[in-house]
């Protein structure tokens, strides 16, 4: 008898492979068996100990996010929200070059400080929920593993917190490393590639701050310290490399880029984002990416289910009337109190003539007055809003500022109501930009940046998006078949950082699997929630349609919601993928 089998499902393996109707039995944590329909003969398997009837809904291996920032939130959380609302049972942490180990005890406010600024994690939350147990990162590890978790969690080593931990404030400083310091972190790199580190990660972007506004440690280490660190990697023959860069200057940062590949021989990823500011900067780095493709280099670029919006409202981060002196005195005052402020007349008048001096070429001052780049949020979102119905069109058409637009979507539900800002990935006011990453030959799919940016955004539902805009509900240009979408979120983003044994359906791989009733699926509007530690607030997005999720055998979500189950698990290091035996149809 099989431990669970799932019934008279449409079953996308995870291949690319167009749909079949059929079932899937689960055993000791495997795929045990598949039983396809033919010829209209229906298929069928041995009875299951739990049984699933999936009829009329999609059976799909469970969801890869090679791009998240658990690396605090998982030492409190074992359900790793709001991913696991949204199909995950693999989350890869300690991207970006940031996170908490290695970690000297008297660095840990600075690494906290980091991770505030970079990824818009509270520091009073990281502060109250770190349950801090190691210094280096083989212990760190071995913490993880002693954790109980729902999902299954893969970490890489961060260059800030590498480079911090060896060079201290001259890290800090952005000083350049010296033979002794990348002798050492070449040490450090080896040991956690030994003891199971997924990868490398790094961060040359000016977006990545500290809470104080200073760069991150990485953001100017020299091409040989990168190189060296890489060519350690190639030594190993283990992880992968992720990183995030600007390149602003092209060909000598590229140069940079791509001689760390060519020093270890291990596969690269790296973000791909369309900045207003530098729109075509994307397509350089695409192109630049294929040509080492060409030369048989192993580098991807990552990309996202959607634009990176930011989410604005009376309770989160970021509202366009931060710089304003009429806001500053209730800015943090409760929701209620900012809202009975705000409905008052002479107030809103004196708000609303407020014209604050910021510089619109500035990431700050586009925020706050790219009111072109402004929707309302509707219940459910609309990920590709139509510039004719922006907070600019809509001011356009009433004749009033774009002041009053937004202080009446504000004020809807009690204050709740939420704008909606496309900061990168929507220069046409489309997502044709993004279609293009998405379907372009060398990418992958990425960027959730689950666990981060608590009060700004909630990219954690991009799985959702991939199958509901993608995959049924896009109007303004041509969706994607979904068994692409399918792959695109198991078995290449699995192969994209060595897991290569979960993320398709076939006898003998890992029993991750999604059911989902696609019909019915739905993303719900972001909320404000006050769960972290500390009272800390976040932003959460919750989906309906997720039947069930089984991780490692074992039903752990319903509905998104946890069950008992905790069949998580630490991944130390690359996985092989099993010797698959071939699933058998009815006929057999």
């Amino acid at each position: 008898m099989f431990d669970i089998v799932i019934r008279n499902g449409t079953i996308y393996d995870g291949s690319g492979a167009p749909a079949r109707r059929g079932e899937l039995a689960i055993a000791q944590g495997r795929i045990a068996a598949l039983a396809y329909e033919e010829d209209g003969k229906g298929a069928r398997l041995e009875r299951g100990r739990q049984e699933l009837d999936a009829d009329g809904q999609i059976v799909a291996p469970g969801f890869v996010d090679v791009h998240t920032h658990y690396d605090g939130q998982i030492t409190w959380d074992p359900w790793l929200q709001p991913s696991s609302f949204h199909g995950v049972t693999t989350a890869v942490m300690g991207n970006c070059g940031v996170g908490f180990a290695p970690c000297h005890p008297d660095k840990r406010d600075w690494l906290i400080g980091l991770m505030e600024g970079v990824e818009d994690i509270p520091g009073t939350v990281l502060s109250e929920g770190l349950q801090w147990g190691w210094e280096s990162f083989p212990q760190f590890l071995d913490f993880l593993e002693n954790r109980p978790l729902a999902l299954d969690v893969g970490a890489q080593l961060p260059h800030s917190a590498l480079r911090a931990y060896v060079m201290g404030q001259r890290a800090a400083d952005l000083e350049p490393a010296n033979a002794d310091d990348i002798a050492k972190m070449q040490v450090l790199l080896k040991e956690a590639l030994e003891a199971g580190a997924l990868g490398f990660t790094t961060s040359r972007t000016e977006k990545h701050r500290d809470k104080d506004g200073k760069w991150t440690p990485t953001y100017q280490a020299e091409a040989r310290e990168l190189r060296e660190l890489a060519r350690v990697m190639g030594d190993c023959n283990k992880g992968v490399i992720q990183l995030i860069a600007d390149c602003r200057d092209f060909e000598s940062d590229w140069a940079m880029v791509r001689a760390m590949v060519e020093a270890s021989g291990r596969p690269l990823s790296i973000t791909i984002e369309q900045d207003d500011r530098f729109p075509t900067i994307w397509r350089s780095m695409l192109d630049a990416i294929s040509a080492a493709a060409k030369a048989g280099l192993p580098m991807k670029g990552q990309v996202p289910a959607r634009a990176t919006g930011v989410v604005m409202g009376l309770d989160c981060t970021l509202c366009p009337f931060l710089f304003h002196d009429a806001y500053r005195d209730i800015a943090e005052r409760p929701l209620a109190e900012k809202v009975r402020a705000l409905k008052d007349p002479a107030r809103r008048a004196k708000l609303c003539a407020e014209r604050p001096q910021l510089d619109k070429q500035d990431l700050i001052g586009l925020l706050m007055l790219g009111f072109h780049k402004m929707w309302e949020m509707g219940d459910p979102p609309d990920y590709e809003p139509d510039p004719k119905d922006s907070v600019a069109a809509l001011a356009e058409r009433s004749g009033k500022h774009p002041y009053e637009i937004i202080l009446d979507i504000f004020l809807k539900h009690d204050g709740k109501g939420l704008i909606y800002f496309p900061i990168m990935n929507y220069t046409k006011g489309s997502l044709a930009d993004v279609h293009s990453m998405l379907t372009h030959p060398h990418t992958a799919f990425g960027l959730s940046d689950g666990g981060a940016h608590c009060g700004i955004l909630c990219d954690a539902s991009f799985p959702t998006t991939f199958l509901t805009h993608w995959g049924r509900d896009r109007t303004r240009g041509p969706k994607l078949p979904l068994e692409f979408l399918i792959a695109g979120q198991t078995s290449r983003t699995a192969a994209l950082v060595g897991l290569h044994d979960r993320g398709l359906l076939r006898p003998g791989w890992k029993a991750d699997v999604n059911v989902i009733d696609f019909e019915g699926l739905r993303l719900e509007k972001p909320e404000i929630v006050r769960d972290l530690p500390a009272g800390g607030k976040r932003l959460v997005q919750k989906s309906r349609g997720y039947v069930a999720s089984i991780v490692n055998g074992q039903v752990a979500f319903r509905e998104g919601k946890p069950t008992d189950v905790l069949a998580g698990s630490l991944l130390r290091g690359a996985r092989p993928a099993p010797a698959s035996k071939p699933a058998r149809s009815a006929a057999e």
